[in-house]
């Protein structure tokens, strides 16, 4: 399947930047089959149409409303000093299908700032690679007080490496629709931070015994909803 990122409602138009790699990179051919899909669930197949410089689909089918992923996972994780390793991070979580991404701004967080619209087309990307019709949302840089707000204690874990805390299984958690899971940077959440987080009800959940890297213990906790799914 040749997938492209593009809008099908009300009219499809492929994204300008995916019809300069259709005829720069890919050099296709008009005629040639495709796939485009929104992001929303929708999918698209039809033909190539070369007009000028514009790329066009002659629509053969037409699908809507496909199934997501479920249980869905939201990760709210620290950005790491070497901005590859969370790029690492967003392309694996999001082929093993994590719905949400947020990056928060800890009393430890290294890396003050990101590039929020490279990393969701990091995310477009590595949806097409893996043939998703459901795009993750990538959220800003967040502060960790304000992200704390509207947390949901019911659904939400956050994953520190304090071993003299109490701290339960990932196999102890219960079967939820939806997860939220915090992941702290290198320096680990704050002592004050995890009693924040405690005070509020958020469960602390071990990763094993081995310490992880941030990027490493969100792919872990993306493996972990990846295994639900089936």
């Amino acid at each position: 399947m040749k997938l492209f990122f593009g809008q099908i409602f009300p009219d499809l138009i492929i994204d300008s930047d995916e019809q300069q790699h259709i005829t720069k990179v890919l050099r296709m051919r008009e005629g040639e089959e495709i796939f485009v899909t929104d992001g929303n669930g929708n999918l698209a197949k039809g033909n190539l149409v070369f007009e000028g410089k514009k790329v066009l689909l002659d629509v053969t089918e037409i699908k809507k409303n496909l199934p997501d992923f479920s249980p869905k996972l939201h990760i709210a994780i620290a950005p790491t000093k070497n901005i590859d390793r969370i790029e690492f991070f967003v392309e694996k979580a999001v082929e093993m299908g994590i719905s949400e991404i947020s990056f928060i701004l800890t009393e430890k967080t290294e890396r003050k700032n990101i590039s929020i619209e490279k990393l969701r087309k990091q995310a477009i990307s590595a949806s097409k690679q893996s043939h998703r019709f459901h795009f993750p949302k990538v959220n800003d840089l967040t502060k960790f007080s304000e992200f704390m707000k509207n947390l949901n204690s019911e659904n939400t874990f956050v994953a520190h490496c304090n071993e003299n805390l109490e701290r339960i299984s990932l196999n102890d958690i219960p079967k939820l629709e939806n997860y939220t899971f915090l992941i702290g940077p290198e320096g680990d959440f704050s002592d004050k931070e995890i009693q924040l987080l405690a005070e509020k009800g958020i469960k602390a959940v071990s990763l094993g015994n081995q310490r992880l890297r941030t990027e490493t213990a969100g792919i872990f906790v993306a493996a972990w909803n990846y295994d639900k799914m089936f």
